[in-house]
């Protein structure tokens, strides 16, 4: 990439369901990246942020970027970038590009959700603004149904079984427990439970779907050099309706949008040493195993059983616990991705730490397969 580009400080809030402004998780992130970057909003040349649109509590029409103006007592541009679950991803891919002109250094990007704050319906229904509202809805296709009819398609195809998803949900939860950060931490969670779990779309149950939370994520980038280089950055598009698509069973969104960041990165999936995945549901983490390129097409149950992406394996997938079990709060959680990649790239993760990490990965879905980033980084 040129030019160079680093990420000079990360911040993340904790997941749960703090009843909280949104913009409290957003500024309180951004302190955080902000005092890890050594760094102040003197130096800060522009914030990009990115938000659910459709929020609760009659946000509809908040003007984001003037109240940010406000909150952080700045005149700099400020750009939203709303993309619903890939939000925090759109926005970081959008800072880079800001950062290619000579008039910016050091961006702020940043998001924060508060979307639990009412009931699971109204919760429901406002996440489901950023789906096909016509054709779709009223046959009862939500997003749970959506992504189970693409794994069954996949099933027919290549024979996978329910084993794989249980695998993934129980090694995320294990993780998880270990994050601080998350809502499932010091909260364990059996195999036993998860496959016991109430099914919500046949195959996939309860423990299948990522968790609604309420948080903020923030990272500043900068072309001043820091231990954490950005060396490949993707963004590819499909179309909304999954059946319009040439193949169901795979998001070429993901496999354009890698290929642009391994190319760009001059790197390979072998390369990689940590990811973290978009794992909205089980089944999208195992089809983008193979997206990616770290399994063969229909392999991706192999390496879930080979150990490989757990903990202790050569590619630990969602250290964090990644959307299943750290939590999901929309437009945050692509920054929330990127804080655990830079973490994992500096050594600061404890006992959940991947071993050898120097080379990540981050994987960041709007909707099912709709909008997708990919970013690389190395560790200097």
């Amino acid at each position: 990439m040129n030019p160079k580009m680093y990420v000079k400080g990360v911040g993340m809030t904790k997941f749960d369901y703090a009843q909280r402004h949104w913009w409290q998780f957003a500024f309180d992130a951004a302190l955080e990246a902000l005092k890890d970057g050594k760094t102040n909003m003197g130096a800060i040349d522009a914030i990009v942020f990115s938000g659910v649109s459709s929020a609760a509590g009659g946000e509809h029409q908040t003007h984001k970027v003037s109240f940010l103006s406000g909150l952080f007592k700045t005149n700099v541009p400020i750009i939203e970038t709303p993309a619903v679950c890939g939000g925090g991803g759109s926005a970081f891919w959008t800072a880079l590009r800001l950062l290619r002109d000579e008039e910016f250094k050091n961006i702020l990007v940043l998001a924060g959700e508060k979307l639990v704050d009412n009931r699971s319906e109204v919760t429901t229904d406002w996440i489901l603004s950023a789906a096909e509202r016509v054709m779709e809805q009223p046959e009862g296709l939500l997003f749970p149904a959506q992504n189970a009819l693409v794994y069954q398609q996949y099933c027919q195809k290549y024979g996978d079984n329910r084993e794989t998803l249980e695998l993934i949900a129980f090694k995320n939860h294990q993780n998880a427990e270990k994050n601080s950060k998350a809502y499932y931490y010091r909260r364990p969670v059996s195999l036993e439970k998860i496959k016991q779990s109430p099914e919500v779309a046949s195959p996939l149950r309860l423990m299948d779907c990522s968790l609604s939370v309420n948080g903020g994520a923030a990272a500043v980038v900068s072309k001043e050099a820091s231990e954490i280089e950005i060396v490949g950055s993707g963004f590819a598009t499909d179309y909304l309706l999954t059946f319009e698509r040439k193949d169901m069973t795979h998001f070429a969104a993901t496999q354009i949008a890698a290929k642009k960041a391994f190319a760009a990165a001059g790197l390979s999936p072998q390369d990689i040493n940590v990811a973290e995945i978009h794992d909205a549901f089980t089944s999208v983490e195992m089809l983008s195993y193979e997206d990616l390129g770290f399994a063969e097409f229909g392999k991706a149950g192999e390496l879930i059983r080979s150990g490989k992406i757990n903990l202790d394996g050569d590619l630990p997938i969602n250290p964090s616990g990644g959307l299943k079990a750290k939590g999901h709060p929309i437009s945050a959680t692509g920054l929330a991705q990127i804080y655990e990649i830079a973490e994992q790239l500096r050594g600061n993760c404890g006992d959940r730490q991947a071993k050898n990490a120097k080379i990540g990965l981050t994987h960041n879905i709007g909707g099912a397969g709709g909008s997708v980033t990919v970013h690389i980084f190395k560790k200097n």
